[in-house]
């Protein structure tokens, strides 16, 4: 579903429904980032039974950690975004009746993660604070010349001069020992993922993600452990749609739309080891 509103500030918005309508995002029609698959594959990263607290760092307008919040009702979301409008949006997404299910667990912070760690803590990011991260970062450096000319589109798209190492230690900061974050990054920045993770996490499960059983993979979903020295594991590819036509298996298809965890058609996705928090 989609339809057309304002979002207080006034700028065109859209409502879109996620995990078949438990879910409803206000986004900015133009001129910012859109959530789609990418947010939906980071909430289904996470098993539904988990409990604690779930952090989903550089929200943008909340879709992740909205799915989320839908799928794991024991858990509790804090979103950490520091763009205006997204936040706005969030805001408003959470007045909606359709996401009054899990309105009160969700919790929205605004911060910048590039800030010195006193300036985050006081905006209420402080260390240890959740058991989980999701995180979706720009995907491209500064001046490498992609990503629209749009300046709120290119801020979503592109890393700051900290590049994605930034990210994983903030992620690094806000997790508990033993903590896990999930990454979803383009698979041509493989190795600037392999190098930021590797400085604060282990047990690293790599899922490339496909759009096609013959085509080479375009995305990259992470997971990592904080405080772990387990090795590095590469697991089978998601590959999202079938031989012909644009329709998503209909393994996907159960996770975007019904909500499944990833683990239930990706059975190596979660180390046996580990149980849910």
């Amino acid at each position: 579903m989609s339809g057309d509103d304002s979002a207080p500030t006034g700028a065109p918005v859209t409502v879109d429904a996620f995990l078949d309508g438990r879910v409803e995002a206000v986004q900015p029609a133009v001129g910012h980032h859109r959530s789609g698959l990418e947010a939906v594959l980071l909430a289904a990263s996470l098993d539904a039974r988990i409990s604690g607290t779930v952090v989903d760092l550089g929200a943008g307008v909340g879709v992740a950690g909205f799915c989320t919040a839908a799928r794991c009702r024991r858990a509790k979301i804090v979103l950490i975004e520091r763009n205006a409008d997204a936040l706005a949006c969030a805001k408003a997404a959470l007045a909606r009746p359709a996401n009054a299910d899990f309105a009160e667990r969700v919790r929205i912070v605004a911060a910048d993660i590039t800030a010195p760690e006193a300036e985050r803590s006081r905006a209420g990011m402080g260390r240890d604070l959740a058991e989980h991260v999701l995180l979706n970062p720009p995907f491209y450096r500064q001046g490498d010349g992609t990503g629209s000319p749009d300046a709120a589109r290119a801020d979503a798209h592109r890393l700051d001069a900290g590049g994605l190492d930034s990210w994983l230690r903030a992620a690094a900061s806000v997790l508990k020992i033993r903590g896990d974050v999930t990454i979803v990054f383009r698979a041509g920045g493989l190795d600037e993922l392999l190098a930021a993770v590797g400085r604060r996490f282990g047990a690293l499960d790599l899922l490339p993600v496909q759009p096609r059983a013959d085509v080479a993979a375009s995305r990259i979903l992470a997971r990592a452990v904080k405080g772990s020295r387990a090795g590095l594991r590469i697991l089978p590819p998601l590959v999202l749609h079938g031989e012909a036509g644009s329709d998503y298996t209909p393994a996907v298809e159960a996770l975007l739309r019904q909500g499944k965890s990833l683990a239930a058609i990706s059975p190596g996705w979660h180390r046996p080891r580990q149980r849910p928090s």
